[in-house]
């Protein structure tokens, strides 16, 4: 496969596209819906892959699903805490991270996958109940990027939405091409 921006075994669901303005309340609950299911359906897409095939890569040229995992609870992780800090802060600048050098950490390429599941499962529940437990204006709220620029709560709801079914659909995927 070409390593090529639209291919779909690269972006299964697409590229994610910013929304153009607020969200409305259904919109941003709809990715918290998301985001709660998350962990649970992840364990199921791995669930009893042996050492072997969670080191398949996704797609010619891409991470192992180990490492998607992993990625996941790194990514997530960062989330939570950025989320975070736009509540309890006014436009807190955050950290950018080279995602694909972390993905290249020991742990990360060869690491049993359970602490990683275990860390989004708690990561998930705690960021689900708190942005549930926010009243709508907050989701108006911003953390600055360095490279992205300001981030408004209701728009990153939808990025890790989109985030989690992007990498979830490439381990159901990969499972489904080798017929595991």
């Amino acid at each position: 496969m070409p390593d090529h921006v639209d291919d779909p075994s690269r972006f299964p669901e697409g590229r994610f596209v910013r929304p153009a303005g607020p969200l409305s309340a259904a919109e941003i609950a709809a990715n918290l819906d998301v985001l709660a299911a998350l962990p649970a359906r992840l364990r199921t897409a791995v669930h009893g892959l042996d050492d072997a095939r969670l080191d398949t890569p996704y797609r010619d040229g891409g991470w192992t699903l180990r490492q998607v995992v992993h990625h996941l609870a790194d990514s997530h992780a960062h989330v939570y805490l950025r989320v975070r800090f736009a509540l309890a802060e006014t436009d807190p600048p955050i950290r950018a991270y080279d995602e694909a050098a972390w993905a290249e950490l020991a742990d990360a390429r060869t690491l049993a996958v359970e602490p990683s599941l275990a860390l989004l499962d708690g990561v998930h529940a705690r960021l689900v109940a708190l942005l549930r437990a926010q009243p709508a204006e907050a989701f108006a709220r911003r953390y600055l990027h360095p490279e992205n620029g300001p981030q408004r709560l209701d728009a990153v709801t939808a990025l890790y939405a989109w985030h989690s079914r992007h990498h979830l659909a490439h381990a159901t995927r990969t499972r489904e091409r080798h017929g595991w």
